[in-house]
Order: structure tokens, then sequence, then C-alpha cells
């Protein structure tokens, strides 16, 4: 028991003084500015503050404001005159290639991402007309289509051409997925 009171050789023993209960807090303010968000020209959709990042503290965080709207490119925009020039980022660390100053209102007019249901219901739609088309001019199936049996069962052109295109339009959409995720 005494060994634990007594302080160990090479031990520093901390004296308390009247300056360590008054504690001091440094607090340094973290650069942000206000951002106007539209969508295509509509809006503002939303109003908010965010912080800015980089060495400097001086870059806007393009990326994670893409993210966070599901927008797919942010544009410079006034309220008169409408859209600007795209706002460039690095595609690296999501920050603004251009730099803003601290306390500053910033207007943005975001492009939505392109839905998925909407291309391929067009796409579904083309091929569904074109088959109608060509089963009313045609009587019976040609001789060609007869000997182009892949799975021993006669498949119809039309669901083969449907998913051609289909996994040609995720492919082109879904390029980029398994980077995002780390593979």
């Amino acid at each position: 028991m005494e060994e634990e009171k007594a302080p160990l050789i090479g031990e520093i023993e901390e004296v308390g003084t009247d300056s360590d209960t008054a504690q001091r807090h440094v607090r340094t303010k973290v650069p942000e500015v206000e951002i106007h968000l539209y969508r295509q020209g509509k809006g503002p959709i939303d109003v908010f503050k965010t912080t800015l990042g980089g060495w400097d503290q001086d870059q806007l965080e393009v990326r994670d404001i893409l993210d966070k709207y599901g927008l797919k490119s942010i544009y410079a925009f006034n309220t008169q005159s409408g859209r600007g020039v795209p706002i460039r980022f690095n595609p690296r660390n999501g920050r603004s290639m251009l730099t803003y100053k601290d306390g500053g209102v910033v207007y943005i007019d975001g492009e939505p991402k392109d839905s998925m249901i909407k291309p391929v219901t067009k796409i579904l739609t083309g091929v569904a007309f074109i088959t109608v088309v060509i089963v009313l001019v045609s009587k019976e199936t040609p001789e060609w289509t007869k000997k182009f049996n892949l799975f021993g069962g006669d498949i119809p052109p039309w669901i083969l051409a449907c998913v051609v295109i289909v996994f040609t339009r995720m492919r082109k959409r879904t390029k980029n997925v398994l980077q995002k995720f780390g593979w």
C-alpha cells in the first residue's frame, strides 16, 4: 500500500494551481458559406450552410452536395440570368477547383441524375412496337430465325433484343460502381 502512495522514481508529479482550475478553451471559427441550391433553375430547393474544406479551408465540398441531393453536376447560378458555368471539382477529393471566401453566399443550380426507369421504358416500348409491326407484316417466321436456335428451344428475337439493349444500358450506367465501392 505504501508503494502505491509514494511516487515512483522518474515519474512527473503535477502540482495543481489556480490557473489549472480555470480551463481555457480556444475555439477557432470554421470557415463556412451559405448555399442557395436550385434544381434546373427552380427553387431554391434548399438553403444551408456548409463548411469549407481543403488545406486553406477555402474549397467547397462538391461531391458531398452531389451525393446528398442526387445531382450529377452543379453550376454557378444567377437569379437574373440563370445557369452559368459548371463548378468543376477534383475527382480524387471531391473539392471545388475554385476557392470561396468565409461567410460568402453561393447560388448553385443542380442537374438531377437520370433515372433508370425512363430510358428502360422507352427502349422496351420501342422494341415492343417493332415486334408488333414485324408480327403483323410477316405471316410466318423467317427461315433464318428457325436456324438461330441457341438453347434447344425457340427464343423470340424480340426477347433477345430486349436483353441485349437492357444489358448495354446497364453496363454504361454502372461502369464505375465497382470502383466506387473499392473493388
